[in-house]
């Protein structure tokens, strides 16, 4: 492997390394088991190669943003990008699909974690999103041993035994999905891997590990094997400029590993506004290495509300669970995202059912999968070609739903998706989701944004609460809601009463209450239930929007 960083870095927590013409790499995590097979002198090595190479230019995107922001706060609306129409006119595609992603038509997420390794690889799913983002609290414990995991699973040796004496053992391989990794987004640290005091992007750390591990590996396993490649998911991506970036990312790793141009593919997340307004654009950045694009519902509406926040009442969200995907406006981002990717020869791939099911209530289970199929049946018919799930129990009635559109073909890329053409107006259409803002919808963000903070900090990041598989986006949503509401001096339409910042103040106190006799003494007493209180209020309530909960939650994870 060809580097430009000098001697390898020390490798122990705490421990240091540097001269005059390399850089001073700092580990400055908690001692992990086996870490040392993950934290190389090589691999590190690796990573700060990445992160003298790209870290200013992230930094200038991250300012960009807020830019960005500042712009649309200005004009209050956005609109498709008069300076890359040409792209948008110009006739072109992505590369074709590798052999082991042609078929998506189901996709299981969740964290690295040993247990959910082996569920996931088992559970029949076509592809697994193995997330180091949203549905993983990122500790130094999790982000390490989370590669480890990955490493152990392709090596055979993920098999293990429980304390409960439950046995996890994995199928043959031809039987496993796809693994496809999903870095950290561009706007969170790594603050346990310095570079001359400097703390490397969480992106890279994740993705420059995991590549440098196991790029080879993969390859050297042939096509026929379903886990035969590097595959990501892009999350967070603001504009197509981030996707230049991650282009760029790719083809120097490649090239520092030798290995070969194109390896690596690709789903991008559409989970921002701005984004929907480059699907174009982010496709044709990344079109020797992009695999497809994603619908994802929390946090494109959390991305909503962060960009029109003060544009006035045309942009308040209603309840968050009233707003489904054949909301106007989301209706018109799915149809614009099939068009896209089919009109260039990619992947379209829907949103998440998150429900978990209960083997405790059969009517609520009845219900709730009679919501996914639903959910389901209208994505298949819509033109996407897979879909999420969030627990293995959902995989076969997503699959029906795909079956039954896709028969034996793979996808359908053939379907051009709706004649309709969507308009800013349509993507930007907020008010015609109808719906209203009520107590009751307050109080469920509360409990939820407060549930969700209190096991993030104690590093769970996929957590199940009220039946559903709830992550990051789900908080997001959830708090920035809250500020939008009293910002804007909604009044609730159930009570008559104004969203304030008191009356928040009074529904997470009753929650905390509910919580505490729910749990007992001694289990509340053992959670991080006023830490999170602190979080959520702050996140929730602070005069100045917070960009992101991990933000200021990262500080406190220790």
């Amino acid at each position: 492997m060809a580097t430009d960083q000098g001697p390898a870095p020390a490798l122990q927590p705490g421990a240091s390394s540097g001269t005059a013409a390399a850089p001073l790499v700092t580990i400055a995590g908690e001692r992990v088991a086996r870490a040392e097979e993950v934290l190389t002198p090589e691999a590190v090595a690796f990573v700060v190669g990445l992160h003298r190479t790209f870290e200013s230019r992230r930094q200038e995107l991250l300012a960009r943003r807020r830019t960005r922001r500042a712009e649309i706060a200005r004009a209050g609306t956005l609109d498709f990008l008069p300076e890359t129409a040409g792209i948008r006119a110009a006739d072109w595609q992505v590369a074709p699909a590798p052999r082991a992603l042609q078929d998506r038509r189901v996709e299981i997420t969740g964290p690295t974690d040993r247990k959910m390794v082996v569920n996931a690889l088992n559970s029949g799913a076509k592809v697994w999103l193995a997330d180091f983002e949203d549905a993983t609290s990122p500790t130094w414990q999790s982000v390490v041993t989370g590669q480890l995991n990955l490493i152990d699973a392709y090596e055979g040796r993920i098999d293990f035994t429980s304390p409960e004496g439950k046995e996890y053992r994995l199928r043959p391989a031809a039987e496993l999905a796809t693994v496809v990794v999903r870095p950290r987004g561009w706007h969170l640290d790594e603050a346990h891997l310095l570079v001359d005091g400097t703390p490397v992007a969480g992106a890279l750390f994740d993705f420059g590990l995991y590549f440098f591990h196991n790029a080879a590996r993969l390859l050297a396993k042939g096509p026929e094997d379903p886990n035969s490649g590097p595959y990501f998911y892009l999350p967070k991506t603001e504009s197509h400029l981030e996707a230049r970036l991650w282009n760029d990312v790719f083809s120097h790793a490649q090239a520092q590993l030798g290995i070969e141009h194109g390896t690596i593919r690709a789903t991008v997340l559409i989970e921002t506004i701005t984004a929907a307004f480059e699907m174009e654009e982010i496709l044709y950045e990344l079109r020797d290495h992009a695999a497809g694009l994603n619908a994802g519902r929390w946090d494109y509406l959390f991305s909503i509300v962060k960009n029109f926040r003060d544009a006035g009442e045309h942009y308040i969200l209603p309840d968050r669970n009233s707003v489904g995907m054949t909301s106007p406006f989301m209706a018109a981002y799915a149809r614009l995202l099939v068009q896209t990717c089919h009109r260039r020869g990619a992947h379209a791939i829907g949103g998440m059912a998150a429900f978990i099911p209960s083997r405790k209530d059969p009517e609520v289970n009845a219900a709730a999968l009679a919501k996914v199929k639903a959910d389901k049946d209208r994505e298949a018919a819509g033109g996407f070609d897979g879909s999420w799930v969030a627990h293995p129990d959902l995989v076969p009635v997503a699959r029906a739903s795909f079956d039954a559109v896709l028969g034996e073909r793979p996808h359908q890329k053939e379907n051009p998706g709706s004649p309709e053409q969507v308009t800013a107006a349509e993507l930007l259409d907020i008010a015609g989701a109808g719906g209203s803002c009520t107590q009751a919808g307050l109080q469920n963000a509360v409990a939820v944004g407060l549930r969700y903070c209190e096991a993030w900090l104690r590093g769970l990041g996929a957590v199940g609460i009220f039946n559903m598989m709830e992550d990051a986006a789900t908080a997001e949503i959830s708090r920035s809601q809250i500020w939008q509401w009293i910002h804007n001096g909604v009044v609730l339409a159930d009570t008559g009463e104004k969203a304030t910042a008191e009356l928040t103040r009074r529904l997470v106190a009753e929650e905390l209450g509910r919580i505490r006799a729910e749990s007992g003494e001694e289990a509340y007493a053992a959670g991080r239930w006023a830490q999170a209180r602190e979080l959520f209020e702050q996140v929730s309530l602070a005069e100045d929007f917070v960009d992101f909960l991990t933000l200021p939650g990262y500080a406190l994870l220790g």
